[in-house]
């Protein structure tokens, strides 16, 4: 089988007994593990030979991913040194000051100079700093307008929307499925705020990735015999001040950073709020 986007794909596939005869101390951190090249998936002795015969093969590094974003940011940056960063300060609602232009991504400083070096409050990888020089070289600066759409409603994103839908609204379901309370830890620590009563649901959040593209999450528990369900919603000017590629990188990045931190801190460090890191 295709080697799994994340790892609760192969957290999937465990009996979620937390049995440790693996050593690992629960299935998701030994799905983890899996996912990471740490361990094999026929180290678990719950699992049949047909599910590991099926997943066995080659495997892709999960740290690829955005290896193709990270060539691409080297474009960007050498297009920032030509730029008008005070101009598009104005035009996109950043902060312009010495050389440098800030503006907020997720409620953290996220910065760069007129030689296009990159500063933030957060880790600096390709999935936030593709979006972020897009946004500051290309996007129009139109004002959120408060209507919500989903991605396969933006401008060229319709033929996208299944692969948006497995790695960003499905991966991010896994997780708020997995660890309810650590999901609605996760959105809140990265300055979400509550959204419109008429969107609510069990957990609904507006999370701002960039100043004029936020995003809306929308998770609904599993309730009398209907399955859980979580959708994501931009506003309709994400695809002017971003393109479609560049919201699904969003997307997806953000799905991942869940599924990372999840399962490198757990729910007793996210409470805390200490040492969160995209």
């Amino acid at each position: 089988m295709p080697h799994p986007k994340h790892a609760m794909e192969i957290f999937q596939l465990l009996d979620k007994s937390n049995c440790r005869e693996c050593g690992e101390k629960t299935c998701l951190a030994f799905a983890g593990a899996v996912f990471q090249g740490k361990r094999k998936i026929a180290e678990c002795p719950k699992l049949d030979r047909e599910t590991i015969k099926r997943f066995s093969g080659a495997q892709e590094d999960p740290n690829n991913v955005f290896v193709e974003g990270a060539d691409f940011l080297d474009e960007l940056k050498n297009k920032i040194t030509a730029a008008d960063l005070a101009a598009a300060a104005q035009r996109v609602g950043a902060d312009f000051s010495g050389d440098r232009l800030t503006l907020k991504i997720l409620g953290k400083d996220y910065s760069v100079d007129t030689e296009g070096n990159l500063s933030a409050d957060i880790h600096i990888n390709p999935w936030v700093a593709v979006p972020f020089l897009t946004y500051i070289l290309y996007g129009k600066g139109l004002p959120v307008s408060g209507n919500w759409v989903s991605f396969r409603e933006l401008k060229d994103a319709k033929e996208r929307y299944p692969l948006f839908r497995k790695r960003c609204e499905e991966a991010m379901k896994q997780v708020a499925d997995t660890y309810t309370d650590l999901f609605d830890d996760l959105v809140h620590i990265f300055s979400a705020r509550q959204v419109e009563k008429q969107f609510e649901s069990d957990i609904s959040v507006v999370l701002h990735p960039l100043p004029r593209v936020p995003m809306m999450i929308c998770y609904w528990q599993p309730e009398d015999g209907l399955e859980s369900s979580l959708n994501v919603f931009f506003d309709e000017t994400a695809d002017q001040n971003l393109d479609a590629d560049t919201v699904f990188t969003l997307g997806v990045g953000l799905a991942q950073m869940f599924t990372k931190l999840s399962l490198r801190h757990g729910f007793a460090d996210v409470k805390k709020g200490t040492s969160m890191k995209l």
